[in-house]
């Protein structure tokens, strides 16, 4: 299962959504894409970083053990609030849920992502994935 096939279904399931499934991965898609079907990790990561306080939470994503929270308002913030907004319209919900059930389920696709080093090999450890997030702000 890909990631935004997961993230469909985990948000499907977290906000009892009642569309198809089709349109939940299109939504994601559009707010989370990387332009070939997938999930832009490394942008979400910069995001993250350039939004101040969340690299911690990050690293938890990334790492073995327990996922750290994030908030809704900080997924607002590093998503933009006009795009929460537009995804919840196309999934049929409204703001302030939207962006709870992406703090729900982006900490577990990350985490997903990163499962058996995969993500953190291709990248070159977690050095490497900031190094890239890092990249991106400059």
């Amino acid at each position: 299962m890909d990631l935004i096939e997961l993230g469909a279904q985990l948000l499907s399931d977290n906000l009892g959504l009642t569309v198809d499934s089709d349109t939940i991965r299109s939504a994601l898609s559009g707010l989370l894409g990387d332009g070939q079907g997938g999930i832009d990790l490394a942008g979400l990561a910069s995001q993250m970083m350039a939004s101040g306080g969340l690299q911690s939470a990050l690293e938890s994503w990334l790492g073995d053990g327990a996922n750290a929270p994030i908030s809704a308002s900080s997924i607002m913030d590093i998503l933009g609030e006009g795009n929460v907004a537009d995804f919840a319209g196309k999934v049929g919900t409204d703001t302030g849920t939207a962006a709870q059930g992406l703090s729900d389920v982006l900490p577990q696709l990350m985490d997903k992502a990163s499962s058996g080093g995969s993500l953190l090999q291709s990248s070159g450890g977690l050095g490497g994935l900031m190094n890239a997030a890092s990249a991106f702000l400059k």
